[in-house]
């Protein structure tokens, strides 16, 4: 949309955004504005800078970008506040962290411009819808006029909003209250640890963030198993978001399927488990090469 250049940097094995690519990066740009995109524990690829310059968050494995280690890193590079802008992507997650005990804080107190979180998510809103949070200096200048047919201040690109969507989300927050999403959240993030348990006793490579919902493991081998538990996938792994409506009964009833086929598909010597230490790490891969 704006047309701007991206320069790739780098991530490390957990998905959060790899500090020392992205001062190396900073260094290049040093004569330009910094945007960037952190993600809060949503669903890693990489993470892009751009020329202008301009980083983005990504999503598979649920990592939390470690905003006060960013924040350093920009200092050192030496960019002051005004040239630096930071956006918090909270699209999943963002809405389960405050209900978790020593989490980092995803504050405007500190150094950020905006966060957003999704409604159709967690919340389980029936329609895709969100909410932006931006300090109020970035919008000022784009509220200045009225959007004459609508006869208000509009600050959205397309100068309208679904009027039903902050409805669905005070319902949902109304009803369901602040001890259910405690309650849930714990329980999500409970049962993610009883998954990964599964895989590892199934001698399935996995991953797990220590504060995510998200499960990563090695890719299955099979694409009719994953079209039906719609698995995302990418390169050697996949992963499980587990969700409130995800039971441990579920959880077994996927884990009992996967175990039995995977007896099916490396049966045969010559067919082993994918290496998926590149992406998940050495010390979670139970490929032949990393099995200990």
């Amino acid at each position: 949309m704006y047309r701007m250049e991206c320069n790739v940097v780098g991530t490390l094995i957990s998905g959060k955004i790899d500090c020392g690519d992205l001062k190396f990066k900073l260094l290049q740009n040093k004569d330009k504005p910094v945007i960037m995109n952190l993600t809060i524990g949503s669903i890693d690829n990489q993470h892009l800078i751009n020329s202008s310059s301009f980083v983005i968050g990504t999503t598979i494995k649920g990592a939390i970008d470690d905003l006060d280690l960013v924040v350093e890193t920009l200092k050192e590079c030496g960019f002051q506040r005004n040239r630096f802008y930071i956006h918090c992507d909270g699209a999943l997650f963002g809405v389960m962290l405050p209900f978790l005990k020593k989490v980092p804080q995803i504050t405007f107190k500190k150094p950020i411009d905006s966060v957003s979180v999704s409604g159709h998510k967690f919340m389980g809103c029936p329609l895709p819808c969100g909410v932006q949070m931006v300090r109020i200096e970035h919008i000022d200048g784009m509220l200045s006029k009225n959007i004459e047919y609508i006869a208000s201040r509009d600050a959205t690109i397309t100068g309208s909003r679904n009027g039903h969507a902050p409805i669905f989300l005070w319902y949902s927050l109304s009803i369901k209250g602040y001890k259910w999403f405690e309650k849930e959240v714990q329980k999500c993030v409970n049962n993610a640890h009883y998954l990964k348990e599964r895989f590892k006793k199934g001698g399935v490579s996995v991953m797990l963030n220590e504060l995510s919902n998200i499960v990563v493991f090695e890719r299955p081998q099979d694409d009719g198993f994953i079209r039906h538990w719609q698995l995302a996938c990418e390169g050697n792994i996949a992963h499980v978001t587990v969700m409130p409506n995800v039971t441990l009964e579920i959880l077994d009833c996927f884990m009992d399927e996967l175990v039995a086929k995977r007896s099916m598909w490396f049966k045969d010597r010559g067919k082993q488990p994918p290496c998926a230490a590149s992406q998940i790490g050495e010390e979670n891969c139970v490929c032949p090469l990393h099995k200990c």
